[in-house]
């Protein structure tokens, strides 16, 4: 028997059931940490720890929320599924960044909330790509 008569079976409902969940928290998440990057004055920025230029810390900020926006928007409304996995899997990279970045400024405690979202991150970017799937329109 070829593999294309091969039967593939369904993905659970739990599964993306367990996915949106995980999409949604991150969503809130990166929605929050980006807007705050991306709203806050410059002085509140350097005291909650931003060490590192504005401009990049503004691009960081856009660069989460318009993930969180991604991580929604195109699955959800079934228009270009596919960018919800890719951007689960950006934000993924983003996290293990945030990760070298705490640990190398010997903050590596800090690294512990960026490794954990940098995992769910990549846990959405293998559902929505492999497992369970949002079919266009």
């Amino acid at each position: 028997m070829s593999d294309q008569n091969a039967v593939v079976p369904a993905p659970s409902k739990g599964l993306h059931i367990g996915l949106w969940v995980v999409q949604a928290l991150l969503a809130f998440a990166f929605l929050g940490a980006g807007s705050m990057k991306l709203l806050s004055p410059a002085e509140e920025l350097i005291k909650n720890g931003i060490t590192f230029d504005l401009s990049l810390a503004r691009f960081i900020g856009a660069s989460e929320a318009a993930g969180a926006l991604g991580l929604i928007l195109p699955a959800g409304l079934r228009i270009a599924p596919w960018l919800t996995p890719l951007a689960a899997a950006l934000l993924a990279l983003v996290m293990v960044l945030g990760v070298g970045y705490h640990v190398m400024n010997g903050d590596a405690a800090g690294s512990g909330p960026a490794a954990v979202l940098g995992a769910l991150s990549l846990f959405v970017a293998w559902g929505r790509s492999k497992a369970a799937p949002i079919q266009g329109r």
